[in-house]
């Protein structure tokens, strides 16, 4: 159930940043679907040179608790839930004070959406398919093999 519930918080947090990125998006800027196209392409690469990793960490040390019935809270490590009470502070502080230009705060949080969602996408696959993820794990096969069998 971990696996469910991490993946349902990053699709939350990635929505909530889709939703208030695009209520923020200036729809009258001139190439907006270039700058929107850019911003899907830097979210993509974002995803791969850091979420990808990240979920991958998360995902593997909660196929990996030895409790059977863990805490709803145990989906993140206490490093991650400071880096995630501190991504969200910084993402309200720049809303609120002004510093960065709403036009400008849009495009940041939708290139920030797409590793997010990305990232849950792995976290469902894993709690849809978990046993053979399980077997996979306790037979001493790297995640990697996983995948070659089919």
């Amino acid at each position: 159930m971990l696996l469910f519930v991490a993946a349902l918080l990053w699709t939350f947090a990635g929505s909530m940043l889709l939703f208030k990125g695009y209520k923020m998006l200036d729809q009258e800027v001139s190439y907006l679907w270039i700058k929107v196209a850019v911003t899907f392409l830097c979210g993509l690469a974002f995803y791969w040179k850091v979420f990808a990793g990240l979920s991958l960490k998360h995902t593997l040390r909660i196929l990996n608790l030895k409790v059977e019935y863990p805490c709803v809270f145990a989906f993140f490590n206490v490093r991650s839930y400071l880096m995630m009470a501190l991504m969200i502070s910084m993402g309200i502080t720049l809303r609120k004070t002004g510093w960065v230009s709403p036009s400008y705060l849009a495009y940041l949080y939708l290139t920030m959406s797409i590793p997010l969602m990305l990232s849950s996408v792995r976290f469902y696959y894993t709690g849809f398919f978990y046993r053979r993820f399980k077997v996979v794990l306790f037979s001493g096969k790297r995640e990697n093999e996983s995948c070659e069998d089919g």
